[in-house]
């Protein structure tokens, strides 16, 4: 076992993925010569060289595009978008080629292709870098969404996009890069790409939540549990699509009360699905009405440090809802 950041088990999860295969390949803006905005590629061209890991032009959607004419012709390229904001002039691509290659050539294509999108706000980045815009492609039939909120699973899942035959949008929450540390494997392992994961055990309300608002939930539960003796059990999503609804279903039938944590918009975010999925599959289970904490619906997050906070969620703000859902 080995201490690691989120930032420092990326960059495991591309060496190693590349030592493993030489069709693994890198494409982005800055990501060979500066080893990315954020290093999270950092020594990697100097290990792989420029054939590997392409510095690309401020091109999102050239760089998508390039990435699934690779796919397509046996590589495993792992694009990245320095930030969700700029992910939109590679829509076209995302949306109408990579999602739908396998349903409209009858399974007989795949496009294995791995897109890592830095995404989330609280580091004071402004209108356009800070969005949180995943459910732009949960929404969308063909994708796998992941967004792992833990150092484990950042270098896990990571390894298991890379190897998965299906297009893989893989978020990462700037915030998380250097403010989480773990012990992890040093041996190879990946984690399932598939499934939610419990990661607090509890019996009087679920918390359902992903990325870096998974851990403000896990600091919210802990403060329940000081203050009022409340069991709070704690849902990672991790899997945006397809949904592990099971897993949501199974901890809300033990607890019957329920609050949902993103950061993306409130209107059509991922808690209006998990919503809408309790209210036809476990109304019966349900002692009280279901919270949501999000972020509000204005246009993009304010660069203003308070408009800011007043914007994300909070540890705070997560306590209030599930003291709010205890009251019923």
């Amino acid at each position: 076992m080995a201490l690691t950041t989120y930032i420092d088990a990326i960059t495991q999860a591309l060496r190693e993925e590349m030592q493993r295969d030489p069709n693994v390949f890198i494409l982005g803006e800055d990501v060979g010569v500066m080893g990315g905005v954020f290093k999270a590629t950092k020594g990697l061209f100097e290990e792989f060289g420029a054939d590997r890991v392409i510095d690309s032009p401020l091109a999102e959607g050239v760089i998508v595009s390039a990435s699934i004419g690779a796919a397509l012709a046996g590589m495993r390229p792992c694009p990245e978008i320095q930030f969700s904001d700029f992910i939109t002039p590679a829509m076209d691509a995302i949306v109408e080629q990579a999602a739908k290659l396998r349903y409209r050539s009858a399974g007989t294509q795949t496009c294995p292709l791995t897109l890592r999108v830095c995404y989330g706000g609280g580091v004071g980045g402004g209108l356009y870098h800070s969005q949180t815009n995943t459910t732009w492609f949960a929404h969308e039939p063909g994708l796998v969404v992941l967004a792992p909120g833990t150092v484990y699973d950042a270098k896990g899942m990571l390894k298991a996009a890379i190897r998965d035959d299906n297009p893989v949008i893989f978020f990462e929450h700037k915030k998380l890069y250097r403010s989480i540390k773990e012990d992890i494997p040093e041996d190879d392992y990946v984690t399932d790409i598939y499934k939610a994961a419990v990661r607090r055990e509890g019996k009087d309300i679920t918390a359902v939540s992903y990325g870096y608002t998974l851990q403000l939930t896990l600091q919210a539960a802990e403060k329940m549990k000081e203050e009022h003796d409340v069991d709070v059990e704690v849902v990672d999503l991790r899997v945006l699509n397809p949904l592990d609804k099971d897993t949501v279903l199974e901890s809300v039938a033990k607890t019957s009360r329920v609050v949902i944590v993103h950061e993306d918009h409130r209107t059509l975010g991922i808690g209006a699905e998990i919503s809408a999925t309790l209210a036809e599959e476990a109304f019966d289970c349900l002692d009280a009405p279901i919270v949501r904490v999000t972020a509000p619906d204005v246009p993009a997050i304010p660069f203003s440090a308070p408009l800011e906070k007043f914007y994300m969620p909070s540890v705070e703000k997560i306590v209030t809802a599930l003291e709010r859902t205890i009251e019923y």
